[in-house]
Parts: structure tokens; sequence; C-alpha cells
């Protein structure tokens, strides 16, 4: 059950911070009480007063939870070694285990830079003062991925429509394309979900695509950029799946920092960023993005956000605590699961 505590504590000190008003704010509008937006933008405005300004030694970085993280600490370390550099301070590398965990860090103040994950951006600027500065890119543009729906290649499944009863798993309950967007897409297909599938939460984007392979879902909805990092790691052959769906492009990773760094500190962090020349290794991780460009948070988020208030899931703190709930209760099923299991048995040594 120790995974069930973990997010039980996640829950709980999320609780119990103080929601401090700043003083004097004329705007807030989504953000939780401890932040104030004056200028409009949707992300939390730079404390007024001074003191609060962070200007730390080190800097905390993290990537969001999405599946092989090992492999990312490891692709990001030419990003950290830069910022470090840039900015003359010490990185580094916090290893999330899921969302929630990001969003906690930065909002006590134990977190600095972070990508979210496309869904969970608006918890992170809503509730943790995260401000999105950059996104990954190419000669093209900004980096994007299709929400894909993916069955097994040897499936009788065509269309969406196909999948009425069938075991569908949904990724996790803040995933935009591995849960809310399927919810607004599906229904014009002749797909429902809650009333024509009950979703599986498989936990990941990789669990959902290894679980279709094998055989233990009949389809998923995965982000089309993940999925195809997994087939070109050779986790699973390309050939043995096939997509009956794909959605327009949604923006992909972004990087946030805090909203109370320094100014000075945050506009450094920030043409780091810009000024970062790609390795190949981290443009082959990522898609083949080779680059950031700025963007803004009520811009550029704006189909996300329209996804959010049509699936009745706003960026708010009630949605954000069912949401805690819900992977706390999904933990707790996968731990009971994992505990009925027989343990296996020792081999037999063999004697001389």
């Amino acid at each position: 059950m120790r995974l069930l505590s973990l997010a039980a504590v996640i829950a709980i000190g999320f609780a119990s911070l103080p929601a401090v008003a700043q003083d004097n704010c004329t705007n807030r509008g989504q953000l939780d009480t401890q932040y104030c937006d004056e200028d409009n933008d949707l992300v939390a405005d730079t404390p007024k007063d001074v003191s609060k300004h962070k200007d730390p030694a080190t800097l905390i970085f993290a990537y969001s939870a999405v599946e092989a993280p090992q492999v990312y600490q490891k692709a990001f370390q030419p990003l950290m070694d830069a910022l470090a550099q840039c900015t003359n301070r010490k990185v580094t590398y916090f290893p999330a285990s899921s969302p929630t965990a990001l969003i906690e860090a930065m909002r006590s103040g134990r977190l600095h830079i972070a990508d979210f994950g496309t869904g969970s951006v608006g918890f992170g600027v809503n509730l943790a003062g995260a401000v999105p500065i950059v996104a990954f890119a190419d000669a093209k543009g900004i980096a994007g991925y299709k929400v894909a729906a993916i069955v097994r290649a040897d499936s009788p499944y065509k269309t969406l429509a196909d999948l009425k009863g069938k075991k569908v798993a949904h990724t996790s309950p803040s995933s935009n394309s591995g849960n809310l967007a399927p919810r607004v897409f599906f229904p014009e297909h002749g797909l429902i979900p809650d009333t024509d599938y009950k979703p599986i939460m498989s936990g990941g984007h990789d669990k959902s695509v290894l679980g279709v392979a094998r055989g233990d879902y009949d389809m998923a909805p995965v982000a089309s950029d993940v999925m195809d990092r997994i087939f070109d790691r050779g986790d699973v052959k390309r050939s043995d799946m096939r997509i009956i769906y794909e959605s327009k492009v949604f923006p992909t990773s972004q990087f946030a920092r805090s909203h109370d760094l320094k100014p000075e500190l945050a506009e450094t962090i920030r043409s780091c960023f810009l000024n970062f020349k790609f390795t190949e290794d981290m443009s082959k991780q990522l898609n083949n993005a080779d680059r950031f460009i700025p963007i803004t948070y009520k811009e550029t988020w704006a189909p996300i956000r329209e996804i959010a208030e049509k699936t009745g899931t706003p960026y708010n703190k009630a949605a954000y605590e069912a949401q805690v709930k819900r992977e706390a209760e999904a933990l707790a099923k996968k731990a009971a699961e994992a505990a009925a299991q027989p343990a296996a048995q020792p081999a037999t040594q063999q004697k001389p």
C-alpha cells in the first residue's frame, strides 16, 4: 500500500498549504487565492513584494512522468548542463512519479522549471503558479501530437463504433490525449465513453500501448508522439498495431518556470532555453524536435483549456483534488491486485 500512501501524502500536503492571497489583487481569474493576475495573461504575476522573489543557488528541473523516466533524465542532461552554465547555478533533476507530484512540488517552492505534460499544464498554472515559457519545435513550427486510437493489427475493429462494449484503456484522469480529448471527440464517431464502454485507467501511455499489444485491451487512445517513441525503441512493433482514428494536432510538451523567481533570473532562464542547441540524441528522443520557441499559456494552450471545459474538468482546486482522489483509488486497486497475486516460488537449487 506504499503507492497509495504516497498519493495520499500529495493530496494532504496540497490541501494543507496556506492559501495566502496577494494584497490588493484586482484580478485572479481561475488562479488559486495565493496568486494574482492583474495583467490578465491567465498566469500568476511575479509577487509585488520584492522580498518574495526567489534567487536559488540550485535550480530544480523536471520532465513530466510519461514513460521510461530514466531515459529522459539522460536525454535532458545536455539541456540541464547548458542551463547550469547559462545561469551560473547548479541544476538538479527531480524524478517525478506523477503529474500531481510535480504540481505539489512547484506549489510548495521545491521545483523551479518543469514540463507538466499537456493535460496537466492548466493545473500547474492555476494551482502551482507555473508560467509556461517555451515549447518544443522544429523547422515547421511548434511540435505537436495527435490523439491516436490504436488496436492490434490482427483485430477486427475498423471504426471507433466497433468498440462498443469492449475493453478500452484510457491513461489517467488528467491526461489530455489519453482521457479528456477522447471524451470530446469519440462521441461524434459513434463511441461514447462511460456509456458505450467503461474506461480502464492503465496508468500511462506506454502501459496502454503495451496493453493493447498484449491483448489486455481492445483499444486505447494515446498521444501519437509517445506511441512513435515506443515503436522506435522497438518495445512494440509498428506493424503489430493499427490506428483507427486520429485527431487534429495538439501542442506537445512545454517548459514552465515558477512565478516567483527573481525577474532577472526568469528572463535569463527563458533566454537559455531559446538559445539552446539540441544534441542529435536529444532530438531523436523528442520526436525530432530541434529547438525551443516562445509560447504563452493564454494563446498556445487555448484548445487544451477548451477540451477541459467541455469535459467538465476545469483547472480548479476542486477538480484537482478529485483527480488526486481518483489516482489514489487507482493506485490502491493496483496495489490490491498485486498483493492478491501468488508469490513467485524460488527455483529449487540443484545439488551438485
